[in-house]
């Protein structure tokens, strides 16, 4: 089971709500930066466009070295208690957008089709909100803003941004992520892993090709792809505990050119996905171990290059319960819903590396609408008042954490 609360939220009238002006303010925003997607490790107009309207309120972002992506500081931070971060993603996927709608990107074959527009929005607003807080006092931590390039950049633009010392001083950090299945005015929480491991997988085989007519003479080096492509998912499914997920799923397969010649080369590409943290810290020696067998048994000389991707994101129990609690607060409890643990990668999880933390599923479809429109597909949109949900999520998060009942791990629940 999940286990997440199902208590009734304390009374409470938190500050940090959205004021009109400000929620059209994002929604432009938010249209602004999917009429202008930007690949990974290249999000420098957006990078610029989060810089000027943080400074306009007063704040002091910095770019990361690399000259993508920022962190922002709300508040002083005193030195001793952790604070609280929040990451965005900014990057866009190398797709075209193929929606008619008057914000569609202008950028031939780029598109916001994973909803990281949305989740730099929802980010940079709850800076604005909480910039405006802790100018009336009301503010009693401090927190850090991550707007972190090239999520979807192997291994993730997060190991990077570690690396760049955006963690230091802060205990917990927290995110969300578009849900298309899950309707606009709710969030998706879980606890324990919430996305799979997602690594790449790339062999070449070689050997010594000839003529169809006689291929006992020569290394036959399409059926050796077959077997490879065929086999080794099978014989991990024999070699893994079932419960870890471990599955390989080819996305292309290439050799030859001609019907009546056995090529020398073969190429073989696609992804490996894990749901268990143990296994995926395993699967190279595994997969390799399986591709080596089978190419050697017909003769082909196989060379392995395994990516490493990401690791599962996997929630905090007491991190996703302070979610589950800022959004009781907000909107209820029954604006929270339990979510599965989905086959995806979101290199968020290098941050869990190093401090607990936790990602909500941010419900995007509108209310209602039978459409599905699917993360990474070019017709992927989402219900902007998502945005505003987003934003006092993320506020009362932060009010929430900086309260002292906040650092004590809840009771058991029976």
């Amino acid at each position: 089971m999940n286990q997440l609360k199902s208590r009734e939220p304390d009374s409470l009238a938190l500050p940090g709500t959205l004021s009109d002006s400000l929620r059209a303010e994002l929604i432009d925003f938010r249209r602004d930066l999917h009429m202008h997607p930007e690949l990974g490790n290249q999000e420098f107009r957006t990078t610029a466009a989060l810089k000027a309207r943080l400074e306009a309120a007063g704040l002091a972002p910095k770019v990361l070295a690399a000259g993508t992506g920022l962190v922002c500081d709300i508040g002083t931070w005193d030195g001793v208690r952790p604070m609280l971060a929040i990451r965005a993603d900014l990057d866009a996927l190398p797709i075209p957008d193929v929606k008619t709608v008057a914000y569609r990107s202008t950028v031939p074959n780029r598109a916001h089709a994973c909803g990281h527009d949305v989740h730099t929005t929802t980010v940079l607003g709850a800076g604005l909100v909480l910039a405006d807080l802790d100018r009336q006092g009301l503010l009693p931590n401090a927190v850090r803003l991550i707007f972190q390039p090239a999520e979807e950049v192997l291994p993730g633009g997060a190991a990077d941004a570690v690396a760049a010392g955006v963690l230091d001083g802060v205990g917990r950090i927290i995110a969300v992520h578009c849900d298309p299945k899950v309707d606009a005015g709710k969030i998706g929480l879980r606890h324990g892993a919430i996305t799979s491991a997602c690594d790449r997988l790339e062999v070449t085989l070689d050997g010594a090709g000839g003529h169809t007519a006689r291929p006992h003479l020569t290394t036959d080096l399409v059926t050796a792809a077959a077997r490879i492509a065929i086999d080794v998912p099978a014989v991990l499914a024999r070699r893994v505990d079932a419960r870890a997920g471990l599955s390989v799923t080819w996305g292309r397969i290439a050799s030859g050119h001609a019907c009546n010649v056995i090529p020398q080369h073969a190429e073989l590409s696609g992804t490996i996905r894990c749901l268990d943290l143990r296994t995926w810290r395993e699967a190279p020696d595994l997969v390799h171990a399986a591709v080596d067998e089978i190419a050697t048994l017909h003769r082909a000389k196989s060379t392995i290059n395994y990516v490493r991707g990401v690791p599962p994101v996997v929630n905090d129990p007491v991190v996703a319960d302070l979610l589950h609690d800022a959004m009781a607060a907000r909107r209820g409890p029954y604006a929270i819903e339990d979510t599965e643990q989905s086959l995806g990668g979101e290199d968020f999880s290098w941050y869990l590396e190093h401090v607990p933390g936790a990602m909500a599923r941010l419900g995007v479809r509108v209310p209602g609408d039978p459409t599905h429109r699917d993360l990474h597909s070019g017709d992927f949109d989402v219900d902007e008042r998502a945005i505003q949900v987003g934003v006092e999520l993320f506020t009362a998060a932060a009010l929430l954490d900086a309260a002292p009942a906040a650092l004590t791990p809840p009771a058991p629940r029976l």
